[in-house]
């Protein structure tokens, strides 16, 4: 017998990555900005364990579906109605026709084969395995190139692909890099955000190229773009194709800007559905969407369906280009609404956000590993439901903070 193993942490490395993160983590938490228990006082408005009042500028609902009525009016119609929660076992045995009847809507509003996952994680955990293996590509395993700032929902895949075909990192939106691959290896599959979760976009014209050129896959997540972008709010993806074909699948989450709860596959055909249903593993265990997350995912395919959809989408735009006039980020002038004010070191960035946490703003110090050593960060995001006064006075008081938190460190 041939005991001989791999070598380890070609992939990961979970012992470094604590033993580099972990005191700024506790520091995070001694400073009050993470570890929070809240409560909703109103629309965007929390109070935390420790009596504090605040706005949040870390929320990833951007058009503050979260709060809507409808929505909510929807998510106890469905579980009134319905009588039960859920049904208890895997979705391609049996599941509840309210969620039959709520894909079909999916499908219909996003002109794709729809399915629902309890989460964009357990999509991509159950998806991107089958890929590598090539059941989603004539049965010729595709070489897998991971984006290096691919979301970590995608990314920890990486071992488990490996076990099916070859794993490759590509350096950031480096299409040279992608291009070569394809050049070399013929059938390649990219995994990517269109949106990043730390700010910045996908080359889609690039893309869109080498898949007409070379045939390459595209797997991506749309998460922080759905709702927020697109006619009827169909993100950045999937208005850029005339029709979702073979070589592309886009996952995205129903829990961000479509108000809801749960992730969304968009598919080019049935027989992609089939065999994620049959063999999707973590997509398709018994852990279908609950009555309260269809009910409320079918009053936000309504509202996806009127005018209030766009007006919300402008509002948002409003907000994005107040802030963008008020602080410069290297995300300046992108659509989308995630910002990064950068701090350097994950010290400064947590003594930041602790202090605007006190003055009634939560926001997110990010450091390693979410971003890179030396790249720590306050991360915000904006929301339609902000009104501009309250966008001032934030970047009045980061303003400040930053420079008097950095003036101390340097001292």
């Amino acid at each position: 017998m041939n005991l001989t193993q791999p070598a380890p942490n070609i992939y990961s490395n979970y012992r470094k990555v604590i033993t580099l993160a972990n005191g700024d983590w506790d520091i995070a938490e001694q400073g009050k900005i993470a570890g929070l228990n809240v409560e909703i006082k109103g629309t965007n408005h929390l109070l935390d364990q420790y009596g504090r009042d605040f706005h949040h500028f870390c929320t990833t609902s951007y058009l503050g579906l979260d709060h809507h009525p409808a929505l909510l009016e929807g998510a106890i119609a469905a579980l009134l109605d319905t009588g039960t929660l859920r049904i208890a076992n895997s979705k391609n045995r049996c599941k509840l026709a309210l969620l039959e009847q709520y894909e079909a809507e999916l499908s219909q509003l996003f002109e794709a084969v729809c399915v629902s996952t309890l989460s964009c994680s357990a999509a991509s955990a159950g998806i991107l395995p089958l890929l590598a293996s090539g059941v989603l590509t004539e049965n010729r395993p595709p070489v897998m190139v991971f984006d290096r700032q691919a979301h970590y929902s995608m990314n920890h895949l990486k071992a488990a692909c490996a076990d099916e075909t070859r794993v490759l990192t590509c350096p950031h939106n480096d299409m040279d890099f992608l291009e070569k691959a394809c050049q070399q290896f013929g059938r390649v599959a990219y995994i990517a955000d269109s949106a990043y979760s730390m700010g910045g976009v996908a080359n889609m014209e690039s893309l869109l190229f080498l898949q007409d050129r070379y045939g390459l896959f595209l797997y991506l997540d749309d998460s922080h773009a759905l709702s927020a972008v697109g006619h009827h709010g169909a993100g950045l993806v999937r208005p850029r194709l005339t029709a979702l074909g073979d070589d592309c699948l886009i996952v995205a989450s129903l829990a961000k800007a479509f108000g809801a709860s749960g992730g969304l596959v968009m598919l080019g055909n049935e027989r992609q559905k089939k065999i994620i249903q049959r063999y999707g593993g973590p997509s398709n265990w018994s852990q279908s969407l609950n009555c309260a997350a269809i009910g409320a995912g079918r009053a936000s395919i309504r509202l996806h369906q009127s005018v209030e959809l766009s007006a919300l989408q402008d509002r948002l735009q409003a907000n994005i280009r107040l802030f963008d006039s008020l602080i410069g980020t290297e995300q300046c002038h992108s659509n989308m609404a995630i910002r990064l004010i950068k701090c350097g070191r994950a010290e400064v960035a947590n003594r930041v956000a602790s202090a605007l946490s006190e003055q009634g703003f939560f926001t997110g110090a990010v450091f390693f590993p979410v971003v890179a050593q030396g790249n720590a960060a306050i991360r915000i995001t904006l929301r339609a439901d902000m009104d501009a006064p309250l966008i001032q006075r934030f970047c009045e008081v980061i303003t400040e903070l930053l420079r008097t938190h950095r003036c101390d460190l340097d001292d």
